[in-house]
């Protein structure tokens, strides 16, 4: 008999912003210790959480970074820890806040999307920017609906 493994669910984002020196759009990256990678800010929802709750929340977390969710983007499986993961993600702007050194993410570096794109250690990261970058037409309008955090 098959034993049944739990699914892990996550959201994210692909978390950007305008430079202030140009206007050109950057994306920032997070580089976790526990896994030497550098990906875009996610993790697991909390019990009784929406998606899109978590998606800012954990945005918050681990860059210190406020955000507005823009358009969604599609949605990754892969197995993690012999588990399978789905995560939701958000393109979202960065309207304020500050990176802080934590325990899950010792760095965090803002990046031209083709920097960001070759930077990326995981090859199910790179659509999602690709994804998200489809969105730059100009600042993406925040859903009415959306959180914001």
């Amino acid at each position: 008999m098959a034993v049944e493994t739990e699914l892990v669910r996550a959201a994210g984002c692909v978390l950007w912003r305008r430079r202030p020196t140009d206007g050109a759009v950057e994306v920032a990256l997070i580089h976790r210790p526990r896994y030497d990678d550098w990906s875009h800010p996610k993790g697991k929802l909390m019990a009784g959480e929406s998606e899109a709750d978590a998606a800012v929340r954990e945005v918050l977390e681990e860059t210190g970074m406020r955000c507005e969710l823009g358009a969604r983007l599609p949605t990754t499986r892969y197995t993690a820890e012999d588990r399978p993961k789905v995560v939701t993600y958000w393109e979202a702007r960065a309207t304020s806040g500050a990176f802080v050194p934590n325990d899950e993410v010792d760095r965090m570096v803002w990046l031209a999307p083709a920097t960001a794109r070759r930077h990326l250690s995981n090859p199910w990261d790179r659509p999602l920017l690709d994804a998200a970058a489809a969105a730059w037409d100009g600042e993406t309008p925040t859903p009415a609906d959306a959180p914001t955090g």
